[in-house]
């Protein structure tokens, strides 16, 4: 008799997990060989994984990430790109996110990097750390709109806020003064504070020249550089290697005169 009602109170309260764990534990032939402790710690246990469940998703919803589906466990270590396996596991771990350390990826175009920097974002959203991503050249665009429709305070917050920042795409460009600015104020904000992931297709040796001003660079990088781990993707473009092969000569033929 007691039953609908527990369960509507369960509802009530926002337990869907319990209330659920509550519906399948009651169908059972051994029900009734359960007891209450046990009960209760299979509905809780439910309960706490739905609602991780429910965090994760709604952080992914919130970080934006290009490649949504990326993840560790899809990674390609087979592919000639040197992509060290031991470390990448060991950063998978997150324990550079609870130092408030950074992650570069560097590589030729195609490599992999916004969808290693999106697994990387995934993993640390399964690890309840708030995530956001960013291209940089959009960034700066949505930033100087920003200082002229009053919206860059609250910009620069949500930036900051972040657990793990994703600047995906840096340095396809030399900085401005004011991107220079804007650059600056977000890894001030976040140095020691919060972990930033960066890609580019430049070497880390060449951002001081991207960057353009000696005395900002100087800043930016240490911000930055100084207590990041590296991955360097090397090799060709996978893009190329997933493609098509080209039709041959006979192949265009049968298709231009079938």
């Amino acid at each position: 008799m007691l039953t609908n009602p527990t369960l509507d109170q369960m509802q009530t309260l926002g337990l869907a997990g319990m209330a659920a764990a509550w519906r399948e534990l009651a169908e059972r032939n051994n029900a009734n060989e359960l007891s209450r402790d046990e009960w209760l710690g299979l509905m809780l246990d439910r309960e706490v994984a739905i609602r991780a469940d429910k965090r994760v998703r709604n952080r992914l919803a919130s970080a934006r990430l290009r490649f949504p589906e990326a993840c560790i466990e899809d990674i390609d270590f087979a592919a000639p790109r040197g992509l060290d396996r031991r470390s990448t596991m060991a950063l998978a771990q997150g324990e550079w996110l609870k130092a408030h350390e950074n992650l570069i990826v560097t590589g030729q175009t195609g490599t992999g990097k916004s969808w290693l920097a999106c697994a990387f974002g995934r993993q640390a959203a399964r690890l309840d750390h708030s995530v956001l991503y960013v291209r940089v050249p959009r960034l700066f665009e949505d930033l100087a709109l920003a200082r002229l429709d009053g919206r860059f305070p609250r910009l620069i917050d949500k930036l900051t806020r972040a657990q793990l920042l994703i600047l995906d795409d840096f340095g396809t460009h030399s900085l401005t003064d004011q991107q220079r600015f804007h650059l600056f104020e977000i890894v001030e904000e976040r140095y020691r504070r919060k972990s930033t992931l960066i890609t580019a297709q430049v070497p880390v040796a060449r951002w001081h020249d991207l960057i353009a001003d000696p005395t900002v660079a100087d800043a930016i990088l240490d911000r930055i550089v100084h207590n990041a781990h590296r991955i360097v993707l090397q090799g060709d473009s996978m893009r190329k290697q997933k493609a098509a092969p080209l039709l041959t000569g006979t192949e265009n033929g049968e298709i231009n005169h079938p």
